[in-house]
């Protein structure tokens, strides 16, 4: 398997010590324990993104340590005056596969995270972001600043993650934050961005996904059958003894086994032009 959606390092500040720190070992030892080839390790640069800051440096270091199991992206605050000079060091110097985590206190579309997503189109790198409605790379109902960066940079390649995001799987979703629970009603967002943009992938990463994966069984069954080619494996580990539900929910997918192939590995390895698995059944 692939986790699109890994972090590490001193998360959880405010409780310092009290909450440990995840270590690249100890991700590692995890990934083995769960069964996890791979992991793309995010870094968190934005006040906003987390309850710590990961850095690009440290991610490049501890993937130095474990090339074959970790993959660094980059990432950089859009604040940041140099922000468009680091994407391009990191790319070119330390073989940064992608931008993300990206999170931060601005619309999505503010002009200062376009020019963030220019660079990432120049260089056609996968994109991870949450948008969290009123919080972080915020949105309005129907993602339409998503929509139109969807449409302005079609040489990135979009991996979709956070409650803002996820919640626009309902038709119904009304812009409010958190976790909606109960029947998803057709005509949402994403169904419609699907349709519409192929470079739009799911990160089934975090309460989140799984969330949007569990509040309605017969949805979902469809909502697989439609998209499974661009579902990505996430796990958003941040801290030694965090659960992994969407691990559970995957390997009980009532799905054959090239749609759980697809979605735990398989599609992963497209989006970041990696062999296929020798090992994975045809």
């Amino acid at each position: 398997m692939i986790d699109i959606h890994a972090h590490m390092g001193r998360m959880g500040r405010e409780r310092y010590p009290a909450t440990v720190s995840l270590t690249a070992h100890q991700l590692v030892d995890r990934m083995n324990r769960e069964g996890i080839d791979i992991a793309v390790l995010l870094p968190l640069e934005s006040p906003e993104g987390s309850w710590g800051y990961l850095l690009t440096e440290e991610v490049v270091a501890a993937r130095n340590e474990y090339p074959e199991r970790l993959i660094a992206f980059l990432c950089v605050d859009p604040r940041y005056p140099l922000a468009g000079d680091f994407i391009d060091y990191y790319v070119r110097n330390h073989d940064c596969r992608g931008f993300g985590e990206h999170v931060n206190g601005l619309a999505f579309d503010d002009p200062l995270n376009m020019v963030l997503y220019r660079k990432c189109d120049e260089h056609g790198l996968p994109l991870v972001f949450e948008i969290s409605k009123q919080a972080y790379c915020h949105d309005d109902v129907g993602l339409p600043r998503l929509e139109r960066c969807l449409r302005e940079f079609p040489n990135v390649q979009w991996c979709g993650h956070g409650p803002g995001f996820w919640a626009a799987i309902s038709g119904d979703d009304d812009g409010r934050p958190g976790y909606p629970s109960g029947p998803v009603t057709p005509g949402g967002a994403i169904d419609r961005l699907m349709e519409r943009y192929d470079n739009l992938w799911l990160d089934l990463s975090a309460y989140s996904g799984y969330n949007a994966m569990t509040r309605d069984p017969e949805f979902t069954h469809g909502f697989v059958q439609r998209h499974w080619r661009k579902m990505l494996l996430g796990t958003d580990i941040v801290f030694p003894n965090a659960k992994l539900p969407i691990l559970t929910w995957l390997r009980e997918l009532d799905v054959s086994d090239e749609v759980r192939q697809a979605i735990g590995d398989g599609n992963a390895r497209r989006l970041l032009k990696l062999a296929p698995d020798s090992t994975a059944r045809a």
